[in-house]
């Protein structure tokens, strides 16, 4: 089993930033719209879905030697109104634009990818622990 790691640190208020092992550093915000500048974790569940979703089809694509002229995915999620919001659906489209490939083995590609390979998708199945301490300076 290989483990990950990131750390998530209050910068402000409403700004966060998280880094991984490597030092890969991602902000995460709370603001509203105008004064947004960076992803919610909300939205990086959607980023993190669609991303995963998208090597996994395209790689899968290029090993049938498909040309990609552009691919693309849009996620949408229904959030619950109530507190807590989660997601209590999730949309993604996958666009590809390609001379020589076919919906119908597109539409496999994807299925595959969401359903059978992608970490992320089956990692919103998963059981989540945690625990929590005080530090007192």
């Amino acid at each position: 089993m290989s483990k990950r790691n990131v750390t998530v640190r209050m910068k402000a208020d409403y700004e966060y930033e998280a880094v991984n092992q490597q030092g890969n550093v991602v902000e995460i915000d709370m603001y509203d719209a105008p004064n947004k500048k960076a992803q919610s974790p909300m939205d990086l569940l959607l980023s993190a879905l669609a991303g995963c979703g998208s090597v996994d089809a395209v790689g899968m694509m290029k090993k049938k030697r498909k040309t990609i002229v552009d691919f693309y995915v849009e996620a949408e999620g229904d959030r619950n109104d109530g507190i807590p919001a989660f997601y209590k659906s999730i949309h993604l489209r996958f666009v590809l634009v390609s001379p020589d490939a076919t919906e119908e083995e597109f539409k496999k590609v994807v299925a595959l990818s969401v359903e059978k390979y992608c970490s992320v998708a089956s990692s919103l199945k998963s059981e989540i622990t945690f625990s929590a301490e005080v530090i007192r300076p």
